[in-house]
C-alpha cells in the first residue's frame, strides 16, 4: 500500500468511528470559531473526558487543531488532500491526464459513466482504455476484465465500448482479445 493510500485509510478509520465522526462534524459546523470541550460534550450528548479523548485523537491525526484557549477547529483541507493524494495513485491518473476532456466521467480514478455512444468523447474514452490496457499479443477475456476492472466498474460495457470502436478484436468465440489497431502518439508525449 502507497503512503497516501495508508494514510487515507488511517483517516477513513479514525473517522469510521460515530462519535469522532459526530465530533468531526460538530467542528466542521463551527467553522473558525471552533468548539471547547465543555460545549462539545453538550453538543454530543458525551461526557467531557470522552469529548476530550476524540477531540484528542482528531488533533492527533491532523483533521482538528486544538490552541491554547482550549478551543478546537477542523482541518477539513487535510481529508480533500488525502483524497486528491488518493486519486493521483489510481492506476488510470497518469493517462487521464492526457485526456482532461474525459475527466467529468472519472471520480476519484474510476470511470462512473461512458459519453454517450456517437460523441467524440466515446471514442476518445475508448482510446484511454485502449491505452490502459495496453494489450500486446492475446489476452483472454478474464484478463482483459481484470485489466479494466482496476478503473471501472461497468466491465462489459468498457469492454464493449473497446471492441465496437475498433481498439479491441475479439475473436469468433468471444473468449480472447487482441489490439484492434495502432494507437496514435500522444501531442504531449
Amino acid at each position: 500500500m502507497s503512503v497516501p493510500a495508508a494514510h487515507a485509510s488511517g483517516l477513513l478509520m479514525l473517522l469510521s468511528h460515530p462519535a469522532r465522526l459526530r465530533a468531526f462534524a460538530e467542528l466542521v459546523r463551527h467553522g473558525r470559531d471552533g468548539c471547547t470541550i465543555a460545549e462539545m460534550s453538550i453538543h454530543l450528548d458525551l461526557p467531557k473526558p470522552e469529548v476530550g479523548e476524540l477531540l484528542g485523537r482528531l488533533v492527533g491525526a491532523g483533521v482538528a487543531t486544538g490552541t491554547g484557549d482550549g478551543v478546537y477547529r477542523a482541518v477539513a483541507d487535510v481529508l480533500r488532500e488525502a483524497a486528491q493524494a488518493l486519486d493521483r495513485v489510481q492506476p488510470i491518473a497518469p493517462l487521464l491526464r492526457e485526456y482532461p476532456q474525459l475527466r467529468p466521467f472519472f471520480s476519484h480514478g474510476r470511470l462512473t459513466s461512458l459519453p454517450p455512444t456517437m460523441s467524440d468523447r466515446y471514442q476518445q474514452a475508448a482510446e484511454l482504455f485502449a491505452r490502459f490496457l495496453a494489450v500486446d499479443g492475446v489476452l483472454t477475456e478474464p484478463e482483459v476484465n481484470d485489466r479494466i476492472a482496476a478503473a471501472a466498474d461497468d466491465v462489459a460495457a468498457v469492454r464493449r465500448m473497446l471492441v465496437e470502436s475498433g481498439w479491441l478484436e475479439r475473436d469468433r468465440a468471444g473468449t480472447s482479445y487482441g489490439s484492434g489497431r495502432v494507437l496514435p502518439t500522444l501531442s504531449n508525449a
